[in-house]
């Protein structure tokens, strides 16, 4: 029931939107990561808003597993990397930069 209406509401963004999938995984990604910024007030660079992001899009993979049957490896995989990429360039940038202002100097 609860994957069911998932997907619904997941049909009706897109379809509402009239964005692709590939795009919205995107804006979802970096939504979640910011809004989780906000919410726990950690940097970037502790990593914690990235792990938020990665917990959203195992709920997201997991509820398309449970509406489907099985898991589409193409599309689950795509998904993922859409919804991490960012976040990670991110996060992973905000942690180097203070290595990078280093060797600088």
């Amino acid at each position: 029931m609860i994957p069911t209406f998932y997907h619904k509401m997941i049909n009706w963004i897109g379809d509402g939107t009239g964005l692709p999938d590939t795009i919205l995984h995107i804006h979802a990604g970096m939504a979640l990561l910011m809004i989780a910024r906000l919410i726990t007030r950690r940097s970037f660079g502790t990593f914690i808003p990235w792990w938020v992001v990665v917990a959203g899009e195992a709920f997201n993979e997991i509820m398309d597993r449970m509406t489907f049957g099985s898991w589409r490896w193409e599309d689950t995989s795509l998904d993922i990397l859409n919804t991490l990429l960012w976040p990670t360039v991110i996060c992973l940038g905000v942690r180097l930069r203070p290595m990078i202002g280093k060797r600088g100097r």
